[in-house]
């Protein structure tokens, strides 16, 4: 071999290890989730919407007038408010939210939902989230009495016959296997162990947890929106989505439900990943490309990958460029007042196609605030 070809071949690789090195930067760069473009960081996009949070009364499912209780949708968006807040290091926003809350103590006090639902008892997230950033005892004793009453006997009108069945087996009387509630109980529960450090509190939720995936994962790692509607409706799926991540974040790795807990999630991740439409966006019915694309879905399965990258559950090359992806393209849907658009409305099951890809399309909807304030939090953790 002459020297001139020796040359030329040492030059090739020279090259090819270049565009090697660039391809790399191309895909980390894909996966970046700390640099971002002028206006998309979660510290811009988070600051507008926790502020708009809270200058916006309480909210009634979009109905007008004011509620007669805080509804879930507000808790999430209040708890995403707070967390986002200690994360953006903003001393003023947590205040103002605080100032909020205060009036429950008070001349508003009948608005604290009553804790005998999972969508009642999921508000006592939000003073236990005050309690960890305040250190005053009040919001703990009110949000601790609404985890244990969770766990405790069956009381008041919405017992049910099963009630007793679940209290007795270690469930809380209040399962009903509607896959919201891995959301809304892990909400709740982890928060409690996370504002006190007693193990009993995430131990509740993880074993709730294995119950509900035991009985309601399908096989491709998804949730139909009920037993008997086989369809899988984006919203429905967030929540198991976002409860199992919420979860792990906080369950300890030495409990006998960690991994049992991980490969549901896992397994759940690497079936949404197929289903990601190529601009970010995952739909309102996941599997049908006939489907619109829906907001509060994409925040909420946004947030269960940033979560998993961030801890290193999910490859951060192939689940941080998804994450990165649906970020970038939801925050598109933000309007001028700091809504979200296309939110699906609150939606009771159903054995009919039309009647899901038919719901209204809500905008400013707090279904639909809060899991882009679940994943500012979380891409600034």
């Amino acid at each position: 071999m002459n020297k001139n070809s020796i040359l030329g071949i040492a030059c090739l690789a020279s090259a090819l290890t270049v565009v090697g090195q660039g391809n790399l930067y191309a895909q980390s760069k894909d996966a970046d989730l700390k640099n971002w473009p002028k206006g998309a960081s979660p510290k811009e996009i988070g600051t507008k919407i926790a502020y708009h949070f809270n200058e916006t009364p309480h909210s009634n499912f979009n109905r007008p007038g004011p509620p007669k209780v805080i509804t879930y949708p507000e808790t999430c968006t209040w708890y995403g408010a707070l967390t986002f807040a200690k994360e953006n290091k903003d001393g003023k926003l947590v205040k103002k939210l605080q100032e909020r809350f205060e009036p429950l103590f008070g001349v508003e006090a009948k608005m604290i939902p009553i804790p005998d639902h999972v969508d009642y008892s999921v508000f006592g997230s939000v003073p236990l989230e005050l309690y960890m950033q305040t250190k005053e005892k009040k919001y703990l004793d009110l949000g601790i009495s609404i985890a244990d009453k969770q766990w405790g006997p069956p009381e008041g009108p919405r017992v049910v016959k099963e009630s007793q069945g679940y209290y007795d087996q270690g469930y809380t009387w209040q399962t009903r296997l509607w896959i919201d509630d891995m959301f809304m109980i892990t909400a709740l529960q982890a928060q409690a162990y996370r504002a006190t450090g007693d193990q009993k509190y995430i131990d509740r939720a993880a074993k709730e947890m294995v119950f509900y995936l035991d009985q309601l994962q399908k096989p491709n790692g998804l949730f139909y929106h009920a037993p008997d509607v086989p369809f899988y409706w984006g919203r429905g799926d967030g929540w198991m989505a976002v409860g199992m991540a919420e979860l792990l974040r906080s369950l300890p790795k030495t409990s006998p439900n960690y991994s049992r807990i991980m490969k549901g999630y896992k397994d759940m991740m690497a079936s949404l990943l197929k289903y990601q439409a190529e601009d970010g966006m995952w739909r309102q019915l996941i599997d049908k490309p006939e489907s619109w694309p829906e907001t509060s879905a994409t925040g909420m399965f946004t947030f269960a990958m940033i979560t998993g990258v961030k801890n290193g559950w999910l490859d951060k090359e192939v689940y941080g460029k998804a994450a990165r992806k649906g970020w970038l393209k939801l925050i598109t849907y933000i309007n001028e007042n700091n809504d979200i658009t296309e939110v699906c409305e609150g939606t009771n099951k159903k054995n009919d196609l039309q009647y899901y890809l038919d719901r209204k399309r809500n905008i400013g909807d707090l279904h639909g605030q809060a899991p882009i304030l679940w994943c500012a939090t979380a891409l600034l953790r």
